[in-house]
C-alpha cells in the first residue's frame, strides 16, 4: 500500500485518490492537495479527541439529520480547545458605525399584477394571450373597470383572489424583468403596456414604496455580536488546526488512516526508532557492513569535526525529525515499508542523505 504523509498523518494513496473527488480544483494536484489536507485535519482531530478522552455526543441538525460519531467529536475538541472572547459593545459600536449602510431595514415596495399566462407553448395561443393582455391594458387605461376587478376576472396567477396583489415584496422576490419595469413605475401608477416574462404577460401597478430605515444600535448589536464572534472563532478554528499540523510535523508520523479512513496510531517501530537516540549507535555496526561508502563519508566527518559517529548519527536523526517536509517524511516512510527492517531501512536512509551527500557536495567543490 503506497502512502503519503500529509501533516503527519500517513495516508494510503486510494484514500487520497477517492477524497479528491470531493475537493474539485483547477488541476488535479489541487484537488489531491486539499484532499489530503482535509483527511490529514480530520485524523488529527480525531486523534486529539482520543487524547482527551473526549466522547462523541451527536446533535440533530436543522432538518432532524444525525450528525456521525466523527463529526461530533471533531464538534467536541473544537468546543473544549478553542476559547472566543465575546466582542465589547464598543467593538460592536465601532463595527455599526463604520458600516452603517449593512444596518438598514430593507426597502420594501408593494405591488398588483395581471397575468395572462398562454394556454400553451403554440404560435397560436401565445398570440391569444398577448391580445388579451394588450386589450385588458387599454381598458385600464380608459377606465372603466379597476386593476382589481379585472384581476379577478382575468388573471392566471392565486393572487387574482386578493384583486392582483402581491403584497410587500423587496428587491429578488420577482423575476427582474417584472421587478424593473415595477420599480421604474411611480407609487399608485400602471404600466403603459404589458411586461413580458417566461410566465406570460403581466400588467403591473405599483401600489406604494418603503424606503429602508437604519436599524437602532440596540437591535443591530446583536447581530453585529454574533458576526464577530463566529469571525474571531474561525480564525481561532484555523490557527489551532495549524498548530496540530506543525506539532504532528514536528514529531514525524503521529497518525496513519486505514484504507477505509480509520485513524491507528502512528508508525510505531519508526516513531520509536526515530525518539531513540540510542538506536544509532546500536546500528552503527550494521550500517558498516550494509554500506561501506555510507559509512567511511560519517567517518570522515567525525575525524574532521572531532565528535563521535555515533553522536553525529544522532544529530542526522534529530535534524531530519525538526527539519524534514511532508515530502521527505514520505520517503523515508516508503523506503521503511520497502525494506526486510524498517528501523534499518528508515536509518539507511537518514544517514545515506545526510553524510554522503554532504560529501559529494563538498567534493563536488574542489
Amino acid at each position: 500500500m503506497r502512502a503519503i504523509v500529509v501533516h503527519g498523518v500517513e495516508i494510503p494513496e486510494s484514500l487520497i485518490a477517492q477524497e479528491a473527488q470531493n475537493h474539485p480544483g483547477a488541476s488535479i494536484a489541487a484537488s489531491r492537495k486539499a484532499a489530503g489536507h482535509a483527511l490529514a485535519t480530520k485524523a488529527l482531530l480525531l486523534r486529539r479527541a482520543a487524547e482527551l478522552g473526549l466522547v462523541a455526543e451527536p446533535e440533530l441538525d436543522e432538518d432532524g439529520r444525525e450528525e456521525t460519531i466523527e463529526a461530533a467529536l471533531v464538534r467536541a475538541v473544537l468546543d473544549v480547545e478553542i476559547d472566543v472572547t465575546p466582542p465589547t459593545d464598543a467593538e460592536c459600536r465601532r463595527v455599526y458605525d463604520g458600516q452603517r449602510a449593512k444596518f438598514r431595514s430593507p426597502a420594501l415596495y408593494e405591488a398588483a399584477h395581471i397575468l395572462i399566462e398562454p394556454r400553451s407553448g403554440a404560435d397560436e395561443d401565445v398570440a391569444l394571450a398577448q391580445a388579451l393582455a394588450n386589450n385588458l391594458s387599454r381598458a385600464l387605461a380608459e377606465g372603466p373597470c379597476t386593476f382589481a376587478e379585472l384581476a379577478r376576472d382575468h388573471s392566471d396567477c392565486p393572487s387574482a383572489g386578493t384583486g392582483g396583489s402581491l403584497g410587500q415584496l423587496q428587491r429578488g422576490d420577482l423575476v427582474a424583468e417584472v421587478e424593473d419595469a415595477l420599480l421604474a413605475l411611480a407609487p399608485g401608477q400602471v404600466a403603459a403596456a404589458p411586461v413580458r416574462s417566461r410566465f406570460g404577460w403581466h400588467l403591473l401597478k405599483l401600489e406604494r414604496l418603503i424606503e429602508g430605515r437604519d436599524l437602532p444600535f440596540e437591535i443591530a448589536a446583536e447581530r453585529i455580536r454574533l458576526h464577530l464572534e463566529s469571525r474571531a472563532w474561525s480564525v481561532a478554528a484555523a490557527r489551532y488546526v495549524v498548530a496540530l499540523a506543525e506539532d504532528a510535523q514536528g514529531k514525524g508520523v503521529v497518525a496513519t488512516l486505514d484504507e477505509e479512513g480509520g485513524v491507528r496510531d502512528g508508525s510505531g517501530c519508526l516513531g520509536d526508532f526515530l525518539g531513540d537516540g540510542a538506536a544509532a549507535e546500536r546500528l552503527l555496526p550494521w550500517l558498516a557492513a550494509a554500506d561501506p561508502d555510507v559509512f567511511r563519508y560519517l567517518l570522515e566527518e567525525s575525524s574532521d569535526s572531532g565528535v563521535e559517529p555515533a553522536k553525529l548519527a544522532r544529530a542526522a536523526m534529530a535534524e531530519f525529525v525538526n527539519r524534514a517536509n511532508d515530502e521527505q517524511w514520505t520517503q523515508l516512510i516508503s523506503a521503511s515499508r520497502n525494506g526486510t527492517d524498517p528501523a534499518q531501512a528508515a536509518f539507511a536512509t537518514i544517514m545515506k542523505t545526510r553524510f554522503s551527500g554532504s560529501h559529494q557536495g563538498c567534493a563536488g567543490g574542489h
